[in-house]
């Protein structure tokens, strides 16, 4: 059970935090939704690398 709930705090922390600050980039900005678009896929590709690490460490896998 531990090992989802770290799985899915990995995923959803990182996409939360690309998601506030492409926002908060947008509004210092004004250029809604560049940064935001920008955010959500850098938190999605942090999320999934910082699964794939987690996974190759549970797995004992190089």
């Amino acid at each position: 059970m531990a090992l989802y709930t770290t799985i899915l705090s990995y995923l959803v922390g990182s996409i939360l935090t690309g998601v506030f600050l492409g926002r908060w980039m947008d509004r210092l900005f004004d250029t809604f939704p560049l940064f935001l678009i920008i955010g959500l896929l850098l938190g999605l590709g942090g999320g999934v690398y910082g699964l794939v690490r987690l996974l190759h460490k549970f797995t004992g896998e190089d």
